[in-house]
């Protein structure tokens, strides 16, 4: 293959009439382009996962998948010329994933009929790594194609922190004091345009040409020159080719001559033969919609069923002899008198199904502690906590996730010893391990850990659990809601991608 040949064809020409302060809403104007590219964007995703075992096994991208992966890059590019990825067009961009030879953007991928059964396992992670680190020059690092152009849902316009980002915004502000789009501008903003359109192409499976590192500046794409003109490519080989596909030449006033046919090079002989043309497979909103959702109800799907699954994993695997579901434990310690936890308030104003006891049953409460001084474990109400240790030095207990967090107040020490008081719904206290259960009340609630005399520099190693009773019917609903999700999601794609009967 000629090394000025390349599979994806990126082709766009400025207005000449833009105006000098629309750009400043298009962001605005884009919006919806933007709220729909999100959902193509997903359907995308789960398109590109399918081609990957398509390609695995039969060394064959689907044809229909393929059209329709071509089709959102078109239409991300486009939406990219008209916003902030060029600035090049006042037009507003179709809602259509297909070709529209009058508007100045254009986007094809030559179709390859065979692909490598082992690049697709290193392609996207692997061999895309360089030109995902120059890539991400261009577009910024929140941009989709420096993290991965195949797997992100993000539409690649707003990555604008990137050089692409910073030349469009020269141009803006040329524009809006000249009234013009500085041609030298243009030339290299297309140039990273088109590498990162092959590089988002060749992470998407699409072709097993490497993406050169070459900047092909201007709005005319090589190869389509070298069809259109007639002169034959040159240069060194680049590497394998794909299989033969036409694509179009656009004319740069949409009032010109008609497209011309572009014409594929062999690289065995140098020479440039004609091929058929192929119809690619119309995608029309009925068949966008149902793909769409049919791609949303697997990712919810096989959402729901990795968490039901998790859930019914730890079900069986993480409960004590007691059948609780415990934490790990956290060492808690203080020169305090006490560590309480924060006010606990439990309301059943809900749903039977969902009141604390159903859903959580009974909690248990443990602690260890090597100590010779026996611990005190109580829950009260908040109000009869607040009141013993009103004047008492306490820490209250704010962050329990990472490393325990702190709130002390200061007093001095309690009156009596905790068991004296009359207050504790439930208490334990003891030397070693001792654990407290709680069946759930409604109410405003407080733990609170001392030890038995009220001395103070109270340490322990603390773990909290339930019964949870929920995961008896969660489990199982979770795993029909999942199975349902991916059999309507296959279903809507049998149908997205039935071919019309002639």
């Amino acid at each position: 293959m000629s090394a000025s040949f390349y599979p994806v064809h990126v082709e766009a020409h400025v207005d000449s009439n833009l105006s000098r302060w629309q750009w400043l809403f298009k962001w605005l104007l884009a919006i919806p382009h933007y709220v729909v590219l999100a959902f193509l964007w997903v359907a995308f995703v789960v398109l590109s996962v399918v081609a990957f075992f398509a390609i695995l096994f039969t060394g064959r991208y689907p044809r229909s998948i393929f059209d329709f992966n071509v089709g959102v890059l078109r239409w991300t590019w486009r939406v990219a010329y008209y916003a902030y990825g060029a600035l090049g067009t006042d037009r507003y961009p179709p809602f259509s994933l297909d070709e529209r030879p009058d508007y100045p953007a254009h986007l094809e991928i030559d179709y390859p009929e065979h692909l490598s059964r082992g690049l697709v396992l290193v392609k996207s992670w692997l061999l895309a790594i360089p030109h995902y680190l120059v890539v991400g020059l261009f577009v910024g690092g929140a941009g989709w194609a420096s993290s991965d152009a195949a797997r992100s849902e993000d539409t690649w316009p707003a990555g604008g922190a990137g050089l692409i980002g910073l030349l469009v915004l020269v141009a803006a502000v040329v524009l809006l004091f000249s009234g013009r789009y500085p041609r030298s501008i243009f030339d290299l903003v297309l140039g990273l345009n088109r590498w990162v359109l092959r590089v988002a192409a060749y992470a998407a499976l699409m072709t097993d040409v490497y993406p050169p590192f070459r900047l092909d500046q201007g709005g005319d794409d090589p190869s389509t020159l070298h069809a259109a003109t007639g002169m034959p490519p040159s240069g060194p080989a680049a590497g394998p080719t794909a299989g033969p596909a036409t694509a179009t030449t656009w004319p740069a006033d949409p009032a010109g001559p008609a497209p011309v046919a572009r014409v594929s090079t062999s690289p065995a002989v140098g020479t440039r033969a004609p091929v058929a043309p192929v119809t690619p497979h119309h995608w029309g909103a009925g068949r966008i919609v149902a793909l769409i959702a049919g791609s949303v109800l697997l990712l919810a799907g096989l959402g729901v069923g990795l968490g039901g699954g998790a859930l019914a994993l730890v079900d069986q695997t993480q409960r004590d002899d007691d059948g609780f579901l415990m934490s790990g434990r956290t060492e808690l310690s203080t020169l305090t008198h006490a560590i309480t936890s924060e006010n606990l308030t439990l309301d059943s104003g809900t749903a039977p199904a969902f009141v604390p006891e159903r859903l959580l049953g009974d909690v248990k409460v443990t602690v260890r502690t090597g100590a010779e001084t026996p611990v005190f474990l109580g829950i009260a109400s908040t109000a009869d906590v607040e009141a013993y240790l009103g004047g008492v030095q306490h820490a209250t207990l704010t962050d329990f996730t990472d490393h325990p967090v702190y709130e002390t107040s200061g007093g001095g020490a309690p009156a009596v010893p905790p068991a004296e008081r009359d207050i504790w719904v439930a208490q334990t206290s003891g030397t070693g391990d001792q654990q407290l259960v709680w069946p759930l009340e409604n109410g405003d609630w407080t733990l609170v850990m001392m030890n038995a005399d009220g001395s103070p520099q109270v340490v322990g190693d603390v773990a909290v659990g339930a019964t949870v009773p929920a995961l008896d019917w969660l489990v199982p609903t979770l795993l029909v809601t999942a199975g349902v999700g991916l059999v309507l999601g296959s279903v809507l794609l049998v149908v997205a991608f039935r071919r019309r009967r002639a």
